[in-house]
Order: C-alpha cells, then structure tokens, then sequence
C-alpha cells in the first residue's frame, strides 16, 4: 500500500456561477510509498498547488480519488503536514511556542508539547533559539522554525509548497542541505512543489512533471543519484542531464507562459535596408617631414 494515491483525479473552478469552466487538473495519477521524496515541477499554469491542496483536504476534487496511507481524503487530517511558502508564523510567539502550536491545538497537554516541541527544535538546528521571536530570526532560520511545527505534529506525509521561493539564493542552497538531513532522520514521506528544476533534482528521488492548462502528469523520473547528496552533485554531467531532460519537458509551456517564441523559432529580423553608397574619402594631408609618415607604421622610428 502506498502512503499516497493519487487516481484519475481531475479539478475544474467556475468563476462564478453561469461563467466560464476553467479545468486545473486532468485525470492525474500518482502513487507514492512511504518515505520516498516526490517533487512536482511544472510551469505556472500546471496545477502543482492546486494538487497540494487536493492533497491536503484543503479542496476536493471534482473527479476522481485520493488516499494517504489507505484512508480516503475528506479534508484536512493529522496525517498530513504542510509547510508554505510563506511561513506564518505568529509574531507574538516564541520559536518554540510556535513549534508546539499544532501540538496544542490537537489537545496535547502543554508540558508535553513543549517536550515534544523542543526535541524537534533540535533536530532543526534551533537549539537555543527555543525563546526567540521571529522578528530576531533570520529568513532561513524562521523557515526551520516552520518545518520544526510541521514535524512536531508527527504526519505521515509531508506537503511542501514552495519553502524556500522567498530566501535568497544563498540561504536556499543552504536550506535544501538542511532539508535532505532532517529527511534523512525523519523519513518522512514528501511531496515538494518548486519551479527550480535543479532543486527538484537534488532533493527528490523522483521528478514528477506536470503540464499545464490543463495541469496533466507530462513525465515520472526517477533520480539515480547516490544519497545522501552534496551540493556538489549539482556539477555532474548525470545531474545537468536530468536537469536538462526536464526543461526540455516544459520550456515550451514556460515561453508560452511568458509569450515568447520558443527557442529556436525567434521571429526572423526585417531584412535591413540597402546601405547608403560611402562618400568618397578626402585625401590625406602629406607629412610635414619624412620621419612624421612613418611613425604609425614603425613605432621604432619614433623613438
């Protein structure tokens, strides 16, 4: 049994009632076993947050089904997770208060939650920082602090929507590092939404690509790389070749998105107009003296 199944499951909105059908997803099927790191990549358009959502029981689907470990999703449940872009958390709360919030708001009683909380708090790399409050944190360590709440809940599945859009390059890198080790001592099974190609291939051991309009599964591929990963494998030929292989599988619903020619199909340029025939050129002055004609030929001669 899978921890997540996915199947046949499609989403069409209305703007409004009697207004046009907008289709987001089309009959999308997708099987996930337990502990196994999946990323969608799809260009905008594709239906990748629309299926986090689905996902999640945040919105039903307007056909088909969806399972986490065997029980059908009615709406949201202890056994899923999520982590958001944005990482909302509350200003007037410390870190580990934050961390025990959805401990709490289970019924879990305080001392227990804090326990909890700050194990989790450790494992992140927080330990420390349990009393500080996320105006004293940086951006990448408020990220922490936003996976640490979403583990402290113990979910059988993990919902990442685009964690580290909003951080620098830098702190992303350093993230996606952060992220592969507390994976590793979670096992945890993931469903991770990002746009980088190169962050899909070094995080997931599959690459699910969706194309767009509507969202529809385009590809399943499996990354053989060995784990756990360096950075450094993003310099390998085996990675650039899967990096490449997936743009390939969506840049032309990306330069669609953007209304650009695909490549390779730019509009030729107008051919330019006949050049003007050159004056003819004045003659030149003569030296003032035999040594002054040679110096720009035979710089010697100047010296």
């Amino acid at each position: 049994m899978s921890a997540l199944d996915v199947r046949r499951v499609g989403k069409t909105y209305r703007a409004r009632p009697g207004g046009r059908e907008v289709e987001a997803l089309r009959a999308i099927d997708l099987a996930v076993p337990a502990g196994e790191f999946v990323a969608l990549v799809g260009a905008s358009g594709s239906g990748k947050s629309t299926l986090t959502r689905l996902i999640g029981g945040l919105d039903a689907p307007t056909r088909g089904e969806i399972s986490v470990g065997g029980r059908p999703v009615s709406g949201p449940g202890r056994d899923r997770g999520f982590v958001f872009q944005a990482d909302r958390l509350f200003p007037w709360r410390t870190v580990l208060d934050n961390v025990a919030f959805g401990l709490l708001a289970q019924g879990t009683p305080r001392r227990a939650a804090r326990a909890a909380a700050a194990a989790v708090v450790e494992r992140v790399g927080l330990a420390g920082f349990e009393a500080a409050y996320p105006h004293e944190l940086s951006g990448g360590m408020r990220q922490r602090v936003n996976l640490a709440r979403a583990l402290a809940t113990d979910p059988a599945l993990l919902l990442m929507d685009e964690p580290f859009a909003a951080l620098d390059a830098q702190t992303r890198e350093v993230m996606q590092v952060e992220l592969l080790r507390i994976w590793a001592r979670h096992q945890k099974t993931v469903v991770f939404i990002t746009h980088q190609i190169d962050e899909a291939v070094y995080l997931a051991d599959r690459v699910v690509v969706l194309g767009a309009r509507p969202g529809t599964v385009r590809a399943d591929i499996r990354i053989d790389l060995p784990r756990p990963r360096r950075l450094a494998v993003k310099h390998q030929p085996a990675f650039a070749g899967y990096a490449d292989r997936i743009w390939r599988l969506i840049q032309h619903d990306v330069l669609q998105g953007l209304r650009l020619p695909p490549e390779g199909d730019e509009p030729s340029a107008a051919p330019a107009a006949p050049a003007a025939p050159a004056a003819p050129a004045a003659p030149a002055a003569p030296p003032a003296s035999p040594e002054e004609g040679t110096r720009d030929v035979y710089p010697a001669l100047a010296a």
